[in-house]
This record gives structure tokens, sequence and C-alpha cells, in this order.
């Protein structure tokens, strides 16, 4: 493996110089890549929705968001000369590298992002030594952007920094457009911090309201713009002090953060948020700098964690922990990744600058909810029990996105045990619907999982005094035109804080077959070979190792079937709560099933298992409730499983339904 990998995965990531040579070090692997007068960076084969020519710009423009940064706090990096000289070709007409003229939505739109941000933190050494025809046709091309028909979403901030880069270095740009565009997108925002991406009436709130777009964009042209338009700027950086109260909630005190919706090839860019904080100079009250600053860079050396992330000549691969097409979207290019370099904007800070002289600080993990409630995303973060995860309902991408029912619709996403998609069409292993429940009306071989839903909310048992309120998740799915699900989903409570519970409201005109499922773990035992089932029995007999196996209740339980699978990735277990909950339910027994998933569905494990309980349900006009408990304990980063002893106490307790979802059954 060649050094520039090894550099960055054994970089310590604790330092100004360590996030540097981190920068540099990712930088270095594109020189091969580049075409002969560095307009171009063709990274691979695969195909988008856009022209290769598209692709090719986003591998040169996108690394900008980290040399940019690195160029403008005083660091050195001699292959800047590359870009330059990319600048000048890409932009001339009459070269062979030439981008294109933007049209109205086209991906161009999107890299003319970075190439402002870049102009207006390094014209010295990106726009100044360009020949002045050079610089008219930079200011050309980049001005094209100009009364182009743009997607209705964060994609309205790409031009935005087009002009915004346009006036750092006194060329003509769209005022009018300028504060246009600026003023549409503040009609996204809903309060705490949550800007939606999208047209109204759709919830989408993922990393594109934070990291990815809407509050890094926010904050870098507070910044940037603080002379100029010091209202607005200011009320960003008071969106971005509220939504850091809720942001922070994603992550767990390994850095890992969690993954929820689109785009996560980006990777460590889902916490570039931090970064664009400290670079804006912007304070939060109760999050200090040495929290902020360990914010970032935990998460940064996760990914040092994670050598499938990058080829094995140091070149990012389209996926998340490994290499996977199937979790992409149409967009993702082999130079898409490269977006993940907006975490590098601390370095355009100087060594003095707070964020670099603060001690780095542990996760505040004694200092927050272990429970709290998101009303704007429809969330609820917990990190009870070692486990950092959101329980989600009500969110969904506003166009048809491959595996939307999977980024968006699920019904609970950690930071430790991720999410998987589809790789086919065809039964449980291909359709991998962990954490969700999942119906099939042809005995299993096609399922249906939760992609819409609708009223969805969050309920409280006592409205006067939520900061101590139980909280509750709620949405009805209607898959078939005669079949209703309503489900209701409860945090854990600190009595068993391994569980958390859902409760299904079920009812069907037709027969159907159910798949309640937990989180999917990694597959595989310490040998590397597939899970072997292993007796109940075993889990508080032996030595207090790592168990390595799978375990099940095959058929139906006379009172809880479960499911369970311990590996290297933790404990997942699933149990029926339904009769135990509710002795007079007319339910039909549930079996207890780990399937072997196929191999990359899960996100992080490209070998996975999940725990599911099967039910079978009779077309009828009456409501069937089903309550199912969620058992789960990831392994820290950099240990292999979680011995018995962690676990089998929790395990054998039964979480107890709160009163006021029992009275929401009785009164149903």
């Amino acid at each position: 493996m060649p050094s520039e990998t090894l550099d960055f995965l054994s970089n310590p990531l604790r330092t100004r110089e360590d996030l540097q040579r981190a920068c540099t070090s990712l930088l270095d692997p594109l020189e091969l890549y580049t075409s002969p007068n560095g307009a171009r960076i063709k990274l691979g084969y695969t195909a988008t929705h856009y022209d290769d020519i598209a692709a090719q710009l986003e591998g040169f423009a996108r690394p900008l968001w980290g040399l940019a940064s690195l160029l403008h706090g005083g660091g050195d990096y001699p292959g800047h000369e590359r870009w330059t000289r990319g600048f000048a070709a890409g932009t001339d007409p009459d070269s062979e590298e030439f981008w294109g003229f933007t049209r109205g939505k086209d991906q161009r739109m999107v890299e003319m992002s970075p190439i402002g941000f870049t102009l207006a933190m390094a014209p010295e050494k990106f726009f100044q030594p360009l020949p002045q025809q050079a610089k008219d046709n930079l200011i050309a091309w980049l001005g094209c952007i100009n009364g182009k028909d743009m997607p209705d979403t964060n994609w309205l901030w790409f031009r935005v920094f087009a002009n915004l880069g346009l006036s750092k270095i006194n060329a003509p740009y769209s005022a009018s457009q300028l504060k246009a565009d600026l003023d549409h997108l503040d009609t996204f925002y809903l309060g705490d911090g949550w800007s939606r991406d999208g047209p109204a009436g759709v919830r989408q709130l993922d990393y594109y309201s934070g990291s990815f777009a809407i509050q890094y964009a926010q904050l870098v042209y507070s910044k940037l713009a603080a002379k100029e338009d010091p209202e607005r700027c200011e009320e960003y950086r008071e969106r971005a002090r509220l939504f850091a109260k809720t942001f922070i909630h994603w992550f767990d005190e390994d850095g890992r953060s969690a993954p929820f919706g689109r785009s996560l090839t980006y990777r460590f860019a889902m916490a570039s948020f931090w970064g664009a904080l400290a670079f804006a100079d912007v304070e939060v009250p109760g999050i200090s700098w040495g929290v902020i600053k360990g914010m970032l860079l935990r998460h940064m050396r996760y990914w040092t964690t994670q050598p499938g992330a990058f080829t094995r000549d140091g070149v990012f691969t389209i996926g998340y922990t490994y290499p996977n097409m199937n979790m992409t979207e149409n967009y993702n290019s082999p130079g898409s990744p490269y977006w993940a370099f907006k975490a590098f904007i601390p370095l355009a800070l100087p060594e003095t600058h707070p964020f670099w002289t603060a001690e780095e600080e542990p996760f505040p993990i004694a200092s927050i909810p272990k429970v709290f409630p998101s009303e704007h995303p429809g969330h609820i973060c917990s990190h009870l029990g070692g486990h950092t995860f959101l329980l989600s309902s009500g969110q969904s991408c506003h166009y048809p996105l491959r595996a939307g029912a999977e980024k968006y619709g699920k019904l609970a996403y950690s930071t430790a045990f991720g999410y998987s998609v589809p790789t086919g069409t065809l039964l449980l292993d291909q359709h991998a619907p962990d954490n969700t429940i999942a119906l099939s009306e042809d005995g299993g071989v096609v399922w249906k999982v939760r992609r819409e839903c609708d009223d969805a909310r969050l309920e409280y048992e006592n409205l006067s005094d939520k900061a101590n309120s139980l909280c509750w998740l709620r949405a009805v799915w209607r898959p078939w035109k005669d079949v209703e699900v309503e489900t209701i989903l409860v945090p854990p409570h600190p009595d068993t804080p391994l569980w958390h519970i859902r409760v299904h409201r079920v009812k069907t005109g037709r027969e159907l077959l159910s798949s309640d499922a937990g989180f999917s773990n990694y597959g595989q035992r310490k040998d590397g070979r597939a899970l072997d089932a292993v007796e109940a029995s075993s889990f508080a007999t032996g030595d207090d190792t790592v168990l390595d196996g799978k375990s099940s209740s095959s058929q139906p339980a006379e009172e809880a079937a479960w499911a369970l699978a311990s590996s290297a990735g933790g404990v997942v277990a699933v149990r029926d709560l339904t009769h135990l909950t509710l002795p007079n339910s007319s339910a039909p027994r549930r079996k207890g099933e780990v399937t072997i998933l196929d191999a990359n569905t899960n996100i992080i494990y490209s070998r996975s298992v999940m725990p599911t309980i099967i039910g079978s349900h009779l077309g009828s006009s009456r409501d069937e409730w089903l309550v199912t408990g969620i058992f789960a304990l990831p392994s820290r980063v950099g240990q292999d499983g979680v011995p018995k002893s962690a676990w089998i106490g929790e395990w054998s307790k039964t979480p107890v339904v709160p009163g006021a979802i029992l009275k929401i059954i009785s009164s149903a």
C-alpha cells in the first residue's frame, strides 16, 4: 500500500499540523489522475446522470474546499499550481480541457461553489497569477451561472458562492441575483437552527441541512460577507448556535456520526459543521472550543480506522466504510467523495485561534440529555446504554431517490450499526429491511418498506413540561389501499437502557407476512467465517468472552419470540413483547429469525446479519397490535465485540411499555 494512504490512516489527527498533513496526503494521489493542463481529474469509470466532463470537473473542484483553506491559513502545498493551470485550461473555450458553459440544472453549477470559495480565500494563488485572458475567461465562465434555472434546494447556495467569489476579486457579479437567492434560501428556515432542503411540504432534514450544505454555507457566508450583509450574517450565526445544540446528538463518544439520508459517500464532511463554526468565530454557549475541536477531530480519527474508504493508492472510493455502489446516488462520480474536504476548513484559521489553542475535550456525554427529542427533523436521539442512535419518523426525499426508503424511512439510525440498502427485489436477504417493519403479500418473496408516511408527529405525555416528559414518535403508513400500519417509537428508559420499543397497529384487508427487524450487525466470527448458530444457554455460561454466534426461537413462541446476533460489531437482538404486554391479544404468535443479509447491504459491514421477528396476518377489518423490543450494544471503535457480562443482565430484563402508550392502545 503506497505511503499516501498509510500516512492518512496512521495520522493521529490531534494538531493543526496533523490536519495539514492529512489534507496534503489526500491531495498528493490526485496528481496521477490529473489531465496534462490540470483542468480535469478522472478518478474512475463509473457513470452518473451528468456527463463525464462534469464528473472530471468535480474531481478538480471539490479538493479545493481543503486546498484553499490550507493556503489561506498560511499552509504550503507546491502542487497547488496544478489547479492554477487548470483554471486557465478549464475555462478557455479553445482548450481541449474546457469544462463547457453551464446550462440550467447542470452539475457544473455545483462545482462553481468550491471555485467561488477558492477565489474568495486564496486569489493570490489561483487568480492573480493568471494571464489577463485567463482571468477574463474564468470570470465569464463563473458568471454564466446567473439567470439559469436551478433546483429549489440547497443548490441556490452554489450560485451564492459563485457571485461571492466574483465579488471578492472585484469582478463583475450579479448583486441582485445574490440577494434574491439568499432571500429565497431564508424561506427554507424552520426554526431551532434547522432549514429544510427542498420544496415546501416535504420533510427532508439531513446532512444537507447542516454540514454538507446549508449550515456550512451560512457560516462561511457569515464570515466572508460580514461587512456587506451584517444583519443576515448575524442571523446565520445565531442559527448555528441553535443548530449545534441539536446536531451534537448525531455523534457518539468515538466520533462516529449517525448515517442518515443521502450522499454519505461524502464521509467526513458529515462533521464539517464543527470546523465551520470555528472558521466563522461562532461561540456556542455551553459548548466549549475544546468540545468543538473534539467533535471534528474525533470524527476525522474515526475515518483513519476505515481503510476501505480509500483505494490502495490513496483515492477515495465510492461508498462508506468500503466501496459500495448499492448505497450510492446517481450523482456520485468517482470525484464526488471529495466534498469531504469541507472538513479541512479549520486550516484557514491561524494557530492562535481558540479552536487550535484549546485542549481537545471528550464528547460531553455527561452534560447533554441522554434522550433528546428533535421536532423539526422528527427524531428522538438516544445516548443511553453506550449506544447513540436516532429514532426517526416522517422524513422522505423530495424526489424518487434510489434507496430513499432506506435512507430516510427506517425507524432507527445508529452511529455504530449504520443501516442497510437493498441489493435486489427478492427475499429478505436482498431487501435487507433492518430497523423497520416490512410487509409481504406473496409469502415472503417481495417485501414493501416505509418510504413515506402520514400524520408523522412527536408526542409528549406532558406538554406543559416537555423537558422532563416521556416522548414518542408516531406515524401512519399505507403500503396498499386496504392496509394501514400505525407505528409508535418509544426511546430507551434508564432502567432498560439497551432496549427501545416499537408498537404497531396493523389493519389489513389481505393476508400478509411481516418482518419487524432490529439493527443489523457484522456477520462473521473472529476467524472470518460466518456466525454459527448457538444455543441460548451459552449466553450465560462459559468464560466471559465475546459471543460469536446467532440464536433465535425459530418456531412461534408461546410467550416471546426472539432473535440475537453477537459478533465483533457488538450485540443486536429483537424480542416479541406482544403477548407479555397485551395478555388478551389475539394476534398470532410470531417467530424469531436471524437473516444472513446479501453481501454489501449494510453500509458499515460488508457482511452482515439481521435479527427479526416474523409474523403472519390474516385479512380482517380489525386492528392487530404488535409490540417489539429492540436490543443493542455496539462495540466501541477499536474493540472487537463486547463480553457477555456487559449485556446478558440487560438482555434478561423485559422492557416495559409505558402507561401512556397502553392508553393509546386501549383507546383505539
